[in-house]
């Protein structure tokens, strides 16, 4: 209220009610004293550092919307190691005081003292289940309106009206405070978003200090951290998932729901697009990087797509349904817009349902990393470079659901719950762990194993890479997550073994053994499950991988009258990798497991969850992890 009250007082504050008043602070006019747009239609987004004026974004407005580009290509990416917690609660994430060495208490101070002094910027927003949300409110510098237009967007946000008129009775349980210049005058340039949870004496207040104008770490993830936290605590907890999630119709209008999970770049907004065709119409499975051979697949006709979900699913106790033998996951999307990549869209035409929905959209957007010129069309395809030849790995756009057609409203019920990786080609003379088949069916208990674990996987366009193998750890939810690790296992190990009925897979993108394919096997992978339906496979269906964590395979599918051969499925089949090589990426694969799932075996672990994992550590068959239940 300081921050508001000091801004209110010097006739600062731009209180905001709507989408459309953060747009026009987004390239503000000059009569609102926050700088104006120059001559050529760029607006500067800086501030004073140490009394010299740091520029961050330059912002401008198209046809289609606000393209915003930001000067450090660094910025254009999450930095993973981005979060801290500030608070004393139980956490298992780097804490402020533990990087820093001093509490946060005398930065927090810092912090609102430097918004009293500024223009602000202040709307209000809501997160969580519909019926019972999780009112938030957030505060930023006014010039960022691009950064505020981009949280409004994606969290929704609430009309003053409706604010004024509950009164002393409004009460909101979360609030995110920007201030972009820390980031340069405490931070060495880093991104760097606090988490402190101010639980103890009735507060009952989740803050959020961003200190970048990246909207992935704290407009985006930082909110996701605020949910998991509220489903933490909970008296029934449960989780948010990491996920995408569509309704699939074939063409012969037979339903499928299919969840897909996986860490960043594990294709999640890809399982909602429709396949990328060639030229003549084929579906390329995947050219051999050793031979230079290539496969294509003819499907003169594609299942049709309802988006229910892009990244974030609430899986609440109040959506599951308990009655009868069918035990099934429940979700229901917990965002009002999406955030997506579109690096894979490199020219006119990849995705034709996408490029129509941003070119002419219903309203505005908002697009990042986009090479867009005031007054133009914001192309998705062009995208900012980094550096000379080298695009921006990482464009994206905020899409409203309500501009997306044939969008799902309610909750459903997941058939199927896949897992995408990023796998790195393997050869029999660079061996890696891409010894992934097409798709491979996991039984309950190693599923959960896979979420526990949620390698990140090779050349992730999301982040600012650290190479090798990564873990995104916990359901691939983890690096936003402010708590302990075990507490998320346990969610995450209930829900999973009470929704047996629902099919549990395995799919590899980028790579398969030495054949580089793209996101063609989820594609392939969902026309193939969405045709053949939920129905669990019968007896002598799969065979068990040669890796036992990757559960078991067909040996060959048919997908309209088209046989994809063993290689794909079993990568050891490949002459140019062999047995050898994916023993070798066995090793590799299963070694991580095994450093990964130890720091898991805590006395607060559910007893089943110690079970699976020590089964694990003992090198478990496929056939001995399906016979584990819940």
């Amino acid at each position: 209220m300081t921050i508001l009250e000091a801004a209110e007082q010097a006739g600062r504050l731009h209180l905001a009610g709507s989408v459309e008043e953060l747009l026009a602070l987004a390239t503000p006019d000059a009569a609102l004293g926050l700088g104006e747009v120059r001559p050529d239609g760029y607006y500067t987004v800086g501030y004073d550092v140490k009394g010299e004026f740091v520029p961050e974004a330059e912002v401008c407005r198209t046809k289609n919307g606000i393209a915003a580009n930001y000067l450090d290509p660094y910025m254009r990416r999450r930095d993973p190691d981005c979060m801290l917690v500030g608070d004393g609660a139980a956490t298992d994430k780097p804490t402020f005081e533990t990087r820093f060495g001093e509490s946060f208490d005398g930065l927090r101070e810092e912090t609102l003292d430097w918004l009293k002094h500024q223009p602000i910027a202040c709307f209000f927003f809501r997160t969580g289940l519909p019926d019972n949300p999780l009112n938030a409110v957030a505060i930023a510098p006014a010039n960022a309106g691009f950064f505020a237009l981009g949280l409004a967007m994606l969290q929704g946000i609430v009309p003053l009206d409706e604010v004024r008129k509950a009164g002393a009775d409004y009460h909101h349980g979360a609030i995110v405070y920007v201030a972009p210049p820390f980031r340069h005058t405490h931070f060495d340039g880093k991104q760097v978003v606090v988490h402190n949870r101010r639980f103890e004496d009735n507060i009952d207040l989740h803050e959020l200090f961003s200190y970048n104008l990246y909207p992935g770490p704290s407009a985006k993830k930082g909110v996701y951290g605020m949910l998991l936290t509220l489903g933490e605590r909970d008296e029934q907890p449960w989780t948010t998932a990491h996920c995408s999630t569509v309704v699939v119709v074939t063409p012969y209008e037979n339903q499928t729901v299919i969840m897909h999970e996986g860490a960043s770049g594990g294709g999640k907004s890809e399982m909602l697009e429709q396949m990328h065709r060639q030229a003549d119409g084929t579906l390329l499975l995947g050219e051999n990087l050793v031979t230079g051979d290539a496969r294509k697949l003819t499907l003169p006709r594609g299942c049709d797509l309802l988006p229910v979900t892009d990244d974030m699913a609430l899986c609440h106790p109040a959506l599951q349904k308990h009655e009868g033998p069918v035990k099934k996951l429940s979700l229901i999307d917990a965002e009002n817009a999406w955030f997506v990549r579109v690096n894979h869209i490199h020219q006119y035409g990849v995705d034709p349902a996408l490029e129509g929905i941003t070119v002419a959209p219903e309203g505005p957007l908002l697009f990042l990393n986009i090479d867009a010129k005031p007054g133009s069309t914001a192309l998705i395809w062009e995208h900012t470079l980094d550096e000379p030849g080298k695009p921006c790995p990482n464009p994206r756009v905020v899409v409203p659901r309500e501009y997306v057609p044939n969008v799902v409203k309610k909750p459903v019920e997941v058939d199927i719950r896949s897992f995408g990786v990023r796998c790195p080609p393997c050869t029999a003379e660079h061996p890696t762990y891409g010894i992934m088949g097409l798709f491979h069916v996991l039984p309950p208990s190693l599923a959960w194993l896979w979420r526990l674990v949620a390698p990140r996987g090779h050349g992730n366009p999301s982040i600012v890479d650290q190479g090798g193998m990564q873990s995104e750890g916990v359901g691939s939810f983890w690096p936003f997550a402010t708590g302990r690790k075990v507490d998320q296992a346990n969610i995450l190990l209930d829900q999973v073994m009470s929704t047996s009925s629902t099919q549990f897979v395995l799919i590899p993108n980028q790579h398969i053994g030495c054949w580089k394919v793209g996101f063609a096997p989820q594609w392939i992978a969902r026309e193939y499950l969405a045709r053949r339906g939920a129905s669990p496979f019968r007896p002598g269906d799969l065979s068990p991988a040669r890796c036992p964590l990757l559960g078991f395979h067909k040996e060959t599918l048919q997908v309209e009258g088209q046989t994809i051969g063993k290689w794909f499925m079993d990568v050891s089949q490949q002459p140019e990798v062999g047995e050898q090589a994916y023993d070798t990426g066995a090793t590799i694969l299963t070694e991580f497991f095994h450093s990964q799932l130890r720091e898991f075996l805590v006395d607060d672990l559910r007893p089943l969850g110690k079970q699976i994992i020590e089964a694990c550590l003992d090198d478990a068959s496929a056939d001995q992890y399906a016979a584990i239940e819940g």
